[in-house]
């Protein structure tokens, strides 16, 4: 996903409701929403006294991620080539270019075709082709022309100065190496914040599956009881309300992750933006917009209707 360098934005995601964006303090908030979408109703009325939970959400989203990392870093190696060999050109002599970049938006879309007039642009573009847009995701994911993507990435003054110019003056060289090393950074970072996001994930299924261990335990320990077993139910029964007070903290915990994310686009000022970082990596993704507050949803879900199970085996005396 493109990487704006050139502007205030840290990443370009799809449009989204504004409505979408809440602001949740509470697991009733967004685990009330993640339980109401379809997948997450669907697993969680598919139970077992003591079966294993796959903790599918989040270890998509972790596949995901890794997906997304790997493509920001080829787009990051893409710009540093690009600026390696921008730099290593010779720029037209001063007197024969103009003085910087003063194109106008309109000679945006000609750069192409003065391209084919002069050797130093024409080897500018190809090393934008040979680089930036041959990465294997390119076309899936941008498909724009060249003039498009380097307005997009390096600033629409970049494509207009090219075409006004005709050539690759010192001035342009000098502004195409500073902007593409910038995206390059930008998407070292980009590519650092995912990172971090990957592991609180595995950090977050860890904490989870260790909660599903001790409510299989104990429901395995209930089963294994002869007789009426009241007491033992009743045990269990309780620690089942205190596993469940633990997907809480953990729910609370991801909460107060999704409020302070890796990274956020530098002008953001409105509260919604802060989950920006996190509408770039699953809002385009089928699974649920908060793989892990969905897991910790499913894992409730469980736990209720093994408390609720357990509640009648009390109530039956049996």
């Amino acid at each position: 996903m493109n990487v704006y360098s050139g502007s205030a934005n840290v990443f370009r995601i799809r449009e989204v409701d504004p409505a979408a964006i809440e602001e949740c303090t509470a697991l009733s908030c967004e685990v009330g929403a993640a339980a109401s979408e379809p997948a997450v109703v669907a697993a969680a009325v598919v139970v077992g006294l003591a079966a294993f939970l796959a903790f599918a959400y989040v270890r998509d989203a972790v596949d995901a991620d890794q997906r997304e990392r790997r493509r920001v870093v080829a787009e990051r190696d893409a710009f540093e080539s690009f600026a390696d060999r921008v730099s290593a050109l010779d720029p037209a002599p001063t007197r024969a270019t103009a003085s910087g970049f003063d194109g106008t938006m309109a000679a945006v879309r000609t750069v192409d075709s003065v391209g084919g007039d002069d050797v130093r642009l024409r080897r500018v573009l190809a090393a934008y082709r040979d680089t930036v847009m041959s990465v294997p995701h390119y076309r899936e994911e941008y498909d724009e022309t060249i003039p498009e993507s380097l307005a997009a990435e390096l600033g629409p003054d970049t494509a207009a100065a090219l075409a006004s110019n005709g050539t690759l003056s010192a001035a342009s060289q000098s502004a195409l190496v500073r902007r593409s090393r910038r995206a390059a950074d930008a998407r070292s970072t980009l590519a650092d914040g995912i990172g971090e996001e990957i592991e609180a994930l595995r950090a977050f299924e860890s904490d989870l599956s260790g909660v599903d261990r001790r409510r299989r335990r104990l429901l395995e320990h209930l089963d294994g009881v002869s007789g009426p077993g009241t007491d033992a139910a009743i045990d269990v029964w309780e620690r089942l309300d205190g596993l469940e007070d633990e997907c809480d903290e953990v729910a609370a915990k991801r909460q107060e992750a999704l409020s302070d994310p890796p990274m956020t686009p530098a002008s953001a000022t409105d509260p919604g933006e802060d989950r920006a970082f996190y509408e770039y990596l699953y809002g385009p993704t089928d699974g649920p917009r908060y793989p892990v507050l969905a897991q910790v949803s499913e894992l409730a879900e469980r736990i209720r209707s093994d408390g609720d199970r357990v509640a009648s085996r009390v109530a039956g005396g049996r």
